[in-house]
């Protein structure tokens, strides 16, 4: 399709020739794209902030603790506690070939810890190094627990941001420092600033991580442990292995196979799933609604440039008449299409990249987690690429209709 001078004057004339109507077909396709753009900036606003919930979790991992039986069993009556041990640990991991990460966690909630004269309550949590597999443990300052800590039961720890801003002046360095806890002084190694909306294990920044030998002998704990975490090998999910997890759990502890009540297991991979298929809901929501509205927006511009044929057939029949192949009728109503519909979107494209700055930045003002509204580069280049070809499909009927125009009928029908 030939673009000189003239063609562009040409149809800068037709599209202004009726300013009103023209604007009016102009707005349309503007709210079709700014509709799309906004929902898609939208979207994305939504599926950040929710996998922020998740940052650092093991999207494969799941957690197992006990609770209260619902049946009795063996001489065992209804409604007794019972506790996981650590040698749960390597009977899981030798007789589930499908885990790949296994490690016990002890938590204890409600402790104070201090530093010179200040104080923090805290949650106390006693981890071997491989929990870092089940929640990344992002490090501001210093390192996490290591093998060396765990086989020396060292007295070290690392804390959590909160703890660190209560206990330390601001821009102090906590590493190598003493903190006092339950009467025992523990060396600082490290600051996690980890922080997402799951909490398994009590809230990242208001804990403080001891090495799990170090607990066990702190607190005389012998082989008690509060809880199991897992994750599957690659290609594995969680779900295949919770009958075989419960089950030898159940078998070792004497707890009735069919207690529903007394094996707690939570699969984060099935709370992955379901956010997983939220976000595929929204985005297709989003996509139907943006492009039904744009794809009105064309309706609108094709039904105008067919007023814009009839209105000018007395013209184009005089072009014909002349000289001028159907061909270049037909490039010449495709072109005023496609350029109306693209000068329109692309206004809506930068008014909705505007509007969507200004509400990232609202929002955001004194936000914890931020959202970011913003689109990508390539969605930007895909929805001018859909304009254009929405403009000459909305301008193809037309076309067709000005091409088979004949001179002769022109004339008669003036």
């Amino acid at each position: 399709m030939r673009m000189d001078i003239d063609t562009w004057e040409e149809i800068l004339i037709t599209i202004t020739r009726n300013k009103t109507r023209s604007l009016l077909t102009a707005f349309g396709v503007f709210w079709g794209i700014f509709m799309l753009i906004a929902l898609i900036g939208g979207g994305n606003a939504i599926e950040g902030f929710m996998k922020s919930n998740f940052e650092g979790f093991a999207s494969n991992s799941c957690f197992v603790w006990p609770q209260r039986t619902s049946k009795a069993y063996k001489g065992f009556r209804k409604g007794r506690w019972w506790n996981l041990e650590i040698d749960d640990v390597d009977r899981l991991k030798q007789n589930v070939p499908g885990i790949d990460v296994i490690t016990p966690t002890v938590n204890y909630w409600g402790r104070t810890a201090s530093f010179e004269d200040r104080k923090s309550t805290c949650i106390i949590k006693g981890l071997y190094p491989n929990y870092d597999a089940i929640e990344q443990q992002r490090m501001s300052k210093g390192r996490f627990i290591n093998d060396i800590d765990i086989l020396e039961a060292r007295k070290v720890c690392t804390i959590g941001t909160r703890v660190y801003e209560e206990l330390f002046r601001k821009g102090e360095n906590p590493l190598g420092k003493f903190i006092l806890l339950d009467g025992v002084y523990y060396r600082v190694i490290g600051v996690c600033d980890s922080e997402g909306n799951i909490q398994i294990n009590g809230s990242a920044s208001e804990s403080i991580v001891i090495p799990f030998t170090t607990m066990q002998q702190t607190y005389n704990l012998g082989r008690y442990i509060d809880m199991v975490c897992v994750t599957a090998k690659p290609g594995v999910k969680i779900t295949e292995l919770q009958d075989d997890i419960e089950a030898i759990v159940k078998q070792v502890h004497l707890l009735a196979p069919e207690d529903k009540q007394a094996v707690m297991f939570l699969n984060a991979e099935a709370m992955f799933s379901m956010v997983d298929n939220l976000l595929v809901g929204i985005n297709i929501l989003v996509f139907i609604v943006g492009l039904g509205t744009l794809f009105a927006g064309a309706i609108g511009v094709s039904n105008i440039m067919m007023v814009t044929v009839k209105e000018r057939t007395m013209e184009i029949g005089i072009r014909r008449a002349i000289g001028a192949r159907p061909r270049d009728i037909m490039q010449q109503i495709l072109s005023e299409s496609m350029v109306l519909m693209t000068i329109a979107g692309l206004v809506g494209v930068s008014f909705g990249v505007l509007i969507l700055q200004a509400a990232e930045i609202l929002v955001n003002a004194d936000a914890t987690y931020p959202m970011s509204f913003q689109i990508n580069f390539w969605t930007a280049i895909g929805a001018t690429f859909l304009l254009l070809v929405l403009g000459m499909l909305a301008g193809l009927f037309p076309a067709y209709r000005a091409m088979g125009i004949k001179p002769i009928e022109a004339i008669r029908e003036d």
